[in-house]
């Protein structure tokens, strides 16, 4: 086991707050309309030039180890109001350096750090609690595509095309933001029903050829589909199955893990004589995922997912056990399925069953998987593809889209607040009247207060006003009234759509609180002792080459 190296109480504090202070002047800058950018160097490709805080602080280590360990709290701060809101990082980290400096000179002044902790936390509950009563519900496309225009740094062009796919797809429906090849933003491009990435097991399927695609249904009758969780390798089996189907007369498509090579020459030959209009993809997904998917396609077209663990046999596979589409478009790469079951107490069912399983879970993986289940049968999927001249200039414009659909999403399900700093300006009034007979619950519930006002002052110093001039002025006036940073006006920030989600605003406050309260009951810290470099032995001096030239 290596070595280890110890620093305690004030001097340790001291060095933790250093690494937080670090972190917190480079993603400061970026806060507010008028924030800078940040560019990050990369090892390999081009760099990154953003204004994101979580993406700046997550590029930072710092030489010193005991500095270092107060940067990578600071971002644990900003990880986790990321993970909750989706944007609001910068605030985050911003609120624990504040946080941490006042919280020290009361340590420093005498405070008991346990009680302390005890005034943070009181206070901060205070806030929340406030912030729930002043938050007001997103009402129409006009309040989406403000916030998504705020959190995209005051790019309008984000805000409209975000609203447009929260409008068509819904709040719960999949948004996908890519990069364009063609150097354009376009879109928002729709998806009807559910798609899912695979495409036709053989181009003899298609029926428009141009396009390379099988487009089938359209018409009152549908299509049938079969929705079998293994692989189909019995030519004379299924064909029990080929007779049912061309007596209905309906288009027929087949989903399942694999159609191999000779039931799969049966079905071409089928369909290039007319007997048959079929196609046949492979199911979507791997493992239990695709299991989950295929019972998604099931309930969705109203029919049964055919297993062997059921116990039923293929060649005994009724037509009524099959799914029915109104439509569906299959090409080489995808599969769309359109249903006019979407709204059945079947589908309803199973998208509740899938929201309680996003909230039982704790891995990211697992939830983004869900919410892509979730989407494809509640919304549909909107396509964003962001371009721009440059790659560098597309992958900060891309960070930009992608903070400003998880802020419209946080803000549509729990609401807005004034934005500019100023609901949390507001809240100094309300901690005020509180007071316990504890001096240091007091000095904690100090600590908050005096944070409470640090975002305002660093959105007008960014803009290039005086910071405690700004917040004076504002503290004079009441309610929605604030700073606009953009135009520099004093004005009711709710009425010229200056807001941001609660859920941003509550989660930076918690998640700062919290790394502020465990810095502040911190009295020592371990660090491994820094490696001695070796001196190599021997060779020739530095420099080397020939007497005379130069050393090269």
């Amino acid at each position: 086991m290596m070595a280890k190296q110890l620093i305690f109480n004030t001097e340790a504090r001291e060095k933790f707050l250093g690494g937080v202070e670090k972190v917190a002047k480079a993603v400061g800058e970026t806060l507010g309309p008028r924030g800078r950018n940040v560019i990050l160097d990369k090892k390999f490709g081009s760099p990154v030039v953003t204004n994101d805080g979580i993406t700046i602080a997550k590029e930072i280590e710092l030489p010193d180890p005991f500095e270092n360990i107060g940067a990578q709290v600071a971002k644990e701060a900003a990880s986790k109001t990321n993970d909750a809101a989706g944007d609001g990082t910068t605030t985050a980290i911003i609120l624990t350096e504040k946080m941490v400096q006042e919280g020290l000179k009361a340590v420093a002044a005498g405070a008991n750090p346990m009680l302390l902790k005890r005034g943070i936390q009181s206070a901060v509950d205070a806030v929340v609690d406030n912030l729930q009563k002043t938050a007001k519900p997103i009402k129409g496309r006009q309040d989406i595509e403000r916030v998504a225009t705020i959190s995209g740094n005051n790019d309008s062009e984000i805000g409209r095309l975000i609203a447009e796919a929260i409008e068509k797809v819904g709040n719960d429906g999949v948004i996908t933001i890519e990069e364009s090849k063609t150097g354009l933003t376009t879109g928002p491009d729709f998806v009807e029903g559910m798609q899912f990435d695979r495409g036709f097991q053989s181009p003899y399927f298609a029926n428009d050829k141009e396009m390379q695609k099988c487009e089938v249904g359209g018409d009152e009758r549908g299509v049938l589909i079969l929705i079998y969780e293994s692989k189909i390798s019995n030519a004379q089996e299924f064909l029990p199955i080929l007779e049912k189907v061309a007596q209905d007369g309906r288009p027929f498509l087949i989903i399942s893990e694999e159609v191999e090579n000779d039931v799969l020459s049966t079905l071409v030959l089928n369909k290039l004589r007319g007997t048959l209009n079929v196609c046949a993809v492979k199911a979507p997904g791997y493992g239990d995922r695709r299991k989950a998917m295929m019972q998604d396609i099931a309930i969705l077209t109203g029919g049964e997912f055919i297993s062997k663990d059921l116990g039923i046999k293929l060649e005994n596979v009724d037509v009524d056990q099959m799914g029915v589409a109104q439509k569906v478009i299959i090409d080489k790469n995808n599969t769309t399925i359109v249903s006019s079951n979407s709204g059945s107490p079947a589908v309803l069912g199973r998208i509740e069953q899938i929201r309680s399983e996003i909230d039982g879970t704790d891995s990211d993986w697992e939830r983004e998987k869900l919410q892509e289940r979730l989407a494809k049968l509640a919304g549909g999927v909107a396509e964003i593809k962001v371009g721009a001249p440059t790659e560098v200039e597309m992958k900060e414009k891309k960070h930009r889209f992608e903070d400003a659909l998880s802020a419209t999403r946080a803000a549509v399900e729990e609401g807005v607040v004034p934005g500019g700093g100023v609901t949390l300006l507001r809240c100094v009034d309300k901690i005020k009247k509180l007071n316990d007979e504890d001096v240091s619950i007091n000095w904690g519930i100090n600590v908050v207060r005096n944070a409470l006002t640090e975002p305002m002052r660093r959105v007008a110093e960014n803009a290039g006003y005086e910071g405690s001039v700004v917040v004076e002025k504002v503290q004079e006036q009441k309610g929605s009234n604030g700073f606009n940073a953009l135009t520099g006006e004093y004005c009711d920030l709710l009425k010229v759509g200056v807001i941001d989600p609660l859920v941003v605003t509550r989660s930076a406050l918690r998640n700062a609180a919290s790394i502020a309260s465990m810095v502040l009951t911190t009295e020592v810290m371990v660090t491994d002792l820094p490696e001695e470099k070796e001196q190599p032995m021997g060779g020739p001096p530095p420099g080397g080459g020939m007497p005379g030239m130069g050393g090269f």
